[in-house]
């Protein structure tokens, strides 16, 4: 017996076929049973008459519940009443792993499936979205890989902090104290442009945020890039360039699970199809005070509020540029027209799905460097080997950072970014 899945059973159309699954939904009477059968590439109606089996067999069909796997062999038709436009009428059938009352219904509580999470997985709308992360995750290497990057990795384990001491998660590590979990690979990640100049990754990262919103985590993949001999143009390039791609590429080979998302399209293609739009901090902050009446002043960093109501204004990512350097991290470039303000940008998505890129040019002045770290509160010789990286052949350069989920989110118009990755990790959820 030769298995083929739904959707390649659905392209022969016509004749014999043998396919294996799990009961997606079911319903009968005493003449017929209706399978709705589900394996990863789609669904299809399954009728199991009783004419063609004996009562025992028959009995056997009438106790499957959601959720049993087993295999079916029969004819393939085209029917319009099916769900999919397809039914099999079954041959023979075989259970492979009984269920009995599968415990997820519809219309049931964020908390409850979050609780089942192990088996929320196998629902359409999750289902939906891994199929997009996934291809939101092949288009991003495949975008840096062609753009001639290396792909590089770095410590999960770390010894400084880099985005600020009261985000980190501390860790026993033997006996030895200040050690942590990533935040990102910036720091370690530097130091290799000068030998691969072009490196990017994809790897999780942790921030002990005790935000309870919808668009944080505290585990969530992070992909970064870092490039030597840059300028802050280039960065800018090359973030809007891989987003692009990505959306491509969903466009390209997601239509159906969109579909299931209810997720139009259309509210993806104004981001492909034209450019982003890029304004410095202080641009931002005339436009909503003029467009959205809101007063902020110079020298705050823009909230969530800020850039919801920014984005509200364009249908396309906006790039926001050199920010006050009082509210960003002390590895950013001052720019030398204007020392109040640093080269590094935010990517806001479009409909208020907030902020996705941080990038910047990268100080490579060490005594800036070290002045900054001083006011920051930090011991310059904790960076020791960070700042090694300035003395021996300095070049401009700069990176920047994405957090995945948050672009899957846009990307499937989710309203909580828990569902943009398979086992979510939040201030109160560390299990399943």
């Amino acid at each position: 017996m030769k298995f083929i899945s739904i959707k390649e059973a659905m392209k022969k159309g016509s004749g014999k076929v043998s396919v294996r699954g799990w009961v997606h939904r079911e319903r009968g009477s005493n003449k017929f049973k209706f399978i709705v059968l589900r394996d990863a590439t789609d669904l299809m109606q399954c009728v199991i008459k009783k004419e063609k089996f004996d009562e025992k067999k028959f009995e056997e069909a009438d106790k499957l519940q959601v959720e049993c796997s087993m295999y079916i062999t029969g004819t393939i038709k085209a029917d319009k009443r099916a769900p999919t436009g397809f039914e099999i009428e079954v041959d023979d059938f075989t259970v492979i792993g009984w269920s009995d009352s599968f415990p997820l219904q519809a219309d049931q509580s964020r908390e409850f499936m979050d609780d089942n999470r192990h088996l929320a997985l196998r629902t359409r709308k999750l289902t939906a979205v891994m199929k997009i992360r996934h291809t939101v995750f092949g288009a991003f290497h495949e975008y840096f890989r062609g753009e001639g990057f290396y792909e590089y990795q770095s410590p999960i384990f770390q010894s400084v902090q880099c985005e600020g001491g009261s985000t980190l998660f501390g860790v026993k590590y033997f006996d030895k104290k200040d050690v942590f979990l990533a935040q990102t690979w910036q720091l370690y990640a530097e130091p290799a442009i000068f030998s691969l100049e072009k490196i990017y990754t994809m790897a999780p990262s942790f921030r002990a945020e005790k935000s309870k919103t919808s668009r944080h985590l505290t585990e969530y993949w992070h992909a970064e890039m870092e490039v030597a001999w840059s300028t802050f143009k280039d960065l800018q390039d090359y973030g809007e360039g891989v987003i692009k791609h990505a959306i491509k590429r969903v466009l390209e080979k997601n239509q159906e699970e969109l579909k299931i998302l209810e997720r139009d399209p259309k509210k993806l293609e104004p981001s492909l199809k034209k450019p982003f739009v890029r304004m410095t901090y202080t641009e931002a902050l005339k436009l909503l005070k003029e467009k959205c009446k809101m007063d902020v002043p110079w020298g705050k960093d823009m909230r969530t509020i800020e850039e919801d109501k920014l984005s509200s204004l364009f249908d396309v990512f906006i790039i926001c540029t050199h920010y006050p350097k009082e509210v960003k991290a002390f590895y950013m470039m001052e720019d030398e027209n204007d020392p109040k303000v640093v080269l590094g940008a935010d990517f806001i998505a479009p409909e208020g799905y907030g902020e996705i890129i941080g990038c910047s040019q990268r100080e490579h002045d060490i005594e800036k460097l070290k002045k900054r770290l001083r006011d920051m509160g930090e011991n310059p010789d904790e960076y020791d080997f960070y700042l090694d990286t300035r003395k021996y052949g300095s070049i401009p350069h700069g990176g920047w950072g994405m957090g995945m989920e948050r672009l899957i989110s846009w990307m499937c118009g989710l309203d909580n970014i828990k569902d943009a990755i398979p086992f979510p990790r939040t201030p109160l959820r560390y299990k399943p």
